[in-house]
């Protein structure tokens, strides 16, 4: 049994050689990717066009593949042509090239100025790369590197993929490939050398020459001509100061409104330092036969100024300093600030310790004057007063964070009415101001509704402006804390000695605008109708007018007295009051005897009682008569009333108002109540109604007040004449219906004795506060639209000015952007960070545009052709990678580029003066040294491509085609090969 099992035992481990290693899986997934990409077989294709490279697309695939458990990534880089519209039987022929070898030859993309690496060293269109995929990894040792190009090859040769195969040797950032090609009978094998010193012998044409034969190793003794393409790059970095035309701020005479674009109201424009920081010159000599020209290390030929082509590029300065995106980011940087204006300037302001016996007596003699004293005069000094009084009381003068000229000079421009005018004067300015606004119909004006923000020409746009200004150059956090702080103290100085604000469209708050701006007009209207008020106005000639609604707009006592708990409110209304004693009784006595009078009249359809004996009835509160209807049943003309205007509401009121009244519920009793907190206005025209027009009913109202529900229909009499019959529409005829309801407790009261439906002292009270303790925070957040608005107008008007395209298309991008972004309240801090980088990247592209054109003296031209020449070129310049100069160095690009390189060698070739006057030698010898400076300085880079078609190994091989890459910079030396060979005859 022993002996039996030791055969078997021996069959175990027998090793089977039939499966497959690590190295054999990997090279089975190269050929499953080259196979699901269909990159096997002939390629094909057309020749390519001049440039195809920099204006054509570029794609990529990307897959992974693993060499045991060290993972490598794989991509297919390939440009993206359209498909032949021949069948590709040219492409067939039997010794035909692959193509990528005969782009090795093409000369039409040479250099591309945006390609991948291996496009412009090998002038490939199409080329599939295998690279670690983490980016620390890296195959550094020589087996690996063969053991790869041993996998690449058999991969290529299984699959008879024609498409070159690169792998990625060395650390990343050397960028070394090496790689290989095949096609039928051939094989091309692409080579490459990186050092940091470059050995002299290759520093010139010649010894590029010499290594690029030595490689080849042609046995033929004619050797075939080389062609060379070389380009010579110089960089210009010394502009001289004259060529930027940005003056640095001059904050000093900020408050002076002299220095153009930092007054208050405009936003600054422009970059701090030149956005330009480098110019490239690349002089490039397209195809020379070998001879034509000398390039060794005694002696060399190419002078830049004769090159046949030139072409230019700039490098921008990384993230220019621009005053536009500074401001920008400075602000939005104040809506993370959590301080309270409280906690930044110390105690507040607005509190006061208490009341000083000079405060009550001036209190007390206030309530006994008849009438208001009139203030003449408006000064900026007066404005502030109040403001200075209080604050001196918890910090000194010296504390605070804006000096008086500064601060005087914002209120002034804030508050323009506040220069000595008479009142008169004041008054109608308020009333024109308006009149200066752009057209409604302007596209730029019109910005405010899609941002949200506030009119260009209001009080509102006007301090978003200066509380950036300050924010950026007057103190800070604290500079805004201080200007806000008077600001709301002038708004409740204006509320109590009615001076209705400047800068605020009339009419209730408009909510296109942002919250701010509609507390400000909401504090306008209630300034507006007190000031009517306080003044005995009586209204304006229009229904529903500001004027209207205004005259006697105060409770009546009739509902302080039916309304108890409500008489501390009414008693503070009355103290705003200075209507004389006469009206205010007269009132009472009115309401006392319309009481009656107004229940029996006001029976639907109009009782008995109340039509006998109209006269008793004094009609009150008349506009003009209708003129086309009558009432019903006395026949006498209807009267428009006077009515209160509704009561103005800013987007926040509406919003709690809708909260209210959805909080009621779906019950009965919930929708009646609903429907009464909304019958208020209704209430109030039917009580102005029945006092224009004694002896009225229900139907005379509703004929008036809701056409629609009163039907008229054509009806045969008894006598049988066709008559017109009216009634009620069927929703009037609802048993509880409010109408009804409404129009038997409404009183004949005219609009001003009635209750106000806008209570302005209650509603001023509160919007005061609600500016009193907003935060930086919160300010910066309600006008950091109005500051984006007005960051776009300034970028449109600076763009106007230099006509670029490509910055049009995005300032479009903005607007739309913008729109959906600050329509909501609280927008997300990166969306508005991205909006100010989009302005920041529009301004820094103007900013560059504007360098160029100083720099190569556009505006200076006077010859008109050349000028817009110029302006193409400098157009072209900042919207393409690289720019070919018409006329190489003898165009007028050309020489402008020769002139500032020729200033840019003077200045560096000019010594210090301690050092010149230690130099020895005579001042000619000195002005001979200098003449021998070169126009241009060495160049920065050298790139050389040699090229030709030898047979390789042997000479009876077929002739192929053989390429060699050279650049030479400062710090770096390049080779990269592709060295083709005859696989068949060797």
């Amino acid at each position: 049994m022993a002996a039996d099992s030791e055969p078997e035992s021996e069959v175990f481990e027998i090793t089977d050689f039939t499966t497959a290693s690590e190295w054999e899986r990997f090279i089975s997934k190269i050929e499953e990717v080259l196979n699901d990409w269909k990159l096997i077989g002939i390629s094909s294709g057309k020749p390519l066009e001049k440039g195809v490279y920099t204006t054509g697309t570029w794609e990529e695939k990307t897959d992974e593949i693993s060499f045991a458990d060290f993972k490598f990534s794989i991509t297919h880089h390939y440009l993206v042509q359209e498909p032949s519209d021949k069948d590709g039987k040219e492409d067939l022929v039997e010794d035909a090239l692959p193509l990528p070898m005969q782009d090795l030859l093409c000369m039409n993309n040479d250099f591309p100025p945006r390609a991948h690496c291996l496009v412009r060293w090998y002038g490939l269109r199409e080329f599939v790369v295998i690279a670690p995929a983490a980016n620390n990894d890296a195959v550094l040792s020589e087996s690996k590197c063969n053991l790869l190009l041993s996998s690449v090859s058999i991969a290529l040769g299984n699959t008879g993929c024609q498409v070159p195969l690169f792998v990625q040797i060395h650390n990343k950032w050397r960028r070394m490939y090496v790689g290989e090609c095949q096609g039928p009978g051939v094989r091309t094998d692409f080579e490459m050398v990186h050092l940091r010193k470059v050995p002299t012998q290759y520093t010139h044409l010649s010894g590029l020459l010499d290594i690029f034969k030595s490689k080849i190793g042609c046995p033929l003794t004619p050797l075939p001509p080389v062609s060379m393409a070389i380009r010579l790059t110089y960089v210009l970095q010394d502009w001289q100061q004259y060529f930027w035309p940005q003056q640095p701020p001059d904050i000093d005479a900020l408050v002076g409104g002299e220095v153009g674009g930092l007054e208050f109201g405009k936003l600054p424009f422009g970059a701090c330092e030149d956005p330009i920081s480098e110019l490239h010159l690349a002089t490039t000599w397209p195809h020379l036969a070998e001879g034509i020209i000398v390039d060794n290390d005694v002696y060399s030929d190419l002078d830049p100024i004769q090159a046949p082509q030139w072409s230019v590029r700039v490098r921008k300065a990384d993230n220019p300093q621009c005053l536009l995106g500074d401001f920008l980011t400075e602000f939005f940087k104040l809506c993370r600030r959590k301080e309270s204006t409280d906690e930044i300037l110390g105690r507040s302001a607005f509190e006061e310790e208490g009341k000083e016996v000079a405060d009550i007596s001036h209190a007390l003699s206030k309530l006994t004057e008849p009438a208001p004293v009139p203030i003449h005069k408006l000064s900026v000094t007066n404005m502030v007063h109040s403001a200075k009084k209080k604050i001196r009381k918890h910090r000194g003068v010296d504390e605070s964070p804006l000096n008086n000229e500064v601060l005087n000079t914002i209120l002034l421009f804030l508050f323009p009415d506040a220069a000595d005018k008479l009142a008169e004067g004041f008054e109608s300015r308020t009333v024109t101001s308006a009149g200066n606004n752009p057209p409604p119909e302007n596209e730029d004006y019109n910005l405010f509704s899609q941002f949200k923000s506030a009119p260009s020409d209001s009080l509102t746009y006007k301090l978003a402006l200066c509380l950036c200004m300050i924010n950026f150059y007057h103190g800070g956090v604290k500079g805004v804390a201080h200007l806000w702080q008077e600001f709301v103290l002038e708004m409740r100085y204006r509320w109590e000695n009615n001076y209705l604000i400047p800068g605020l469209a009339n009419g209730p708050p408009d909510l296109r605008c942002c919250l701010l701006h509609q507390k400000l007009q909401m504090l306008n209207c209630c300034i507006e109708r007190k000031k009517a008020r306080d003044e005995g106005k009586r209204g304006s000639v229009s229904d529903r007018s500001p004027g209207g609604s205004c005259g006697d707009a105060g409770k009546g006592a009739d509902h302080s007295a039916d309304n108890p708990e409500k008489e501390k409110e009414v008693g503070k209304s009355w103290e705003s009051w200075s209507d004389s004693e006469e009206e205010f009784f007269e009132c009472l006595s009115d309401t006392e005897d319309l009481k009656g009078n107004g229940q029996e009249n006001g029976k639907k359809g109009g009782a008995k009682e109340g039509n006998k004996d109209p006269v008793n009835l004094k009609p009150e509160g008349r506009l003009h008569p209708h003129g086309k209807l009558t009432l019903l049943h006395p026949g006498e003309p209807l009267y428009v009333p006077i009515t209160q205007e509704p009561a103005p509401m800013t987007e926040d009121l509406l919003e709690e108002q809708s909260e209210v009244l959805a909080k009621l519920g779906t019950s009965a009793e919930g929708a009646h109540l609903r429907a009464r907190m909304q019958s208020a206005c209704l209430l109030s025209d039917m009580e102005s109604f029945k006092a224009a027009n004694p002896g009225c009913c229900l139907e005379d109202f509703v004929r008036w007040y809701s056409p629609r529900d009163y039907i008229e229909e054509e009806v045969v009499d008894e006598k049988g004449n066709v008559v017109i019959k009216g009634e009620l529409s069927a929703r009037m005829k609802i048993p509880s219906n409010m109408w009804v309801e409404a129009w038997e407790t409404a009183k004949p009261i005219p609009a001003r004795r009635q209750k106000r439906l806008f209570d302005d002292t209650r509603e001023a009270e509160k919007v005061l506060h609600y500016l009193a303790v907003q935060k930086p925070a919160d300010l910066a957040r309600h006008l950091l639209p109005c500051i984006i608005h007005a960051a776009v107008l300034k970028v449109k008007e600076e763009e106007a000015l230099e006509d670029i395209s490509s910055v049009r298309k995005i300032i479009k991008q903005i607007i739309s952007h913008c729109s959906k972004v600050l329509r909501f309240p609280n927008p997300e801090d990166k969306k508005l960070e991205e909006i100010i980088a989009q302005i920041m990247s529009v301004e820094a592209i103007i900013a560059r545009a504007r360098s160029l054109k100083a720099k190569f003296g556009v505006e200076k031209c006077e010859n008109e052709e050349e000028k817009e020449d110029l302006q193409r070129f400098v157009n072209c310049l900042l919207e393409q990678p690289e720019v070919s100069v018409i006329g190489a160095g003898r165009g007028p690009a050309g020489s402008i580029i020769h002139k500032l390189f020729v200033n840019a060698q003077r200045v560096s070739a000019v010594p210090p003066l301690d050092e010149e006057l230690r130099r020895s030698g005579s001042s000619e010898e000195r002005r001979l040294n200098v003449g021998t400076t070169s126009d241009f300085p060495p160049p920065t880079g050298r790139e050389v491509i040699l090229r030709t078609t030898v047979p390789r190994p042997a000479p009876y091989s077929k002739p192929l085609p053989q390429r060699m890459y050279s650049v030479l910079t400062k710090e770096d030396f390049r080779l990269a090969g592709a060295f083709s060979a005859d696989t068949t005859f060797f």
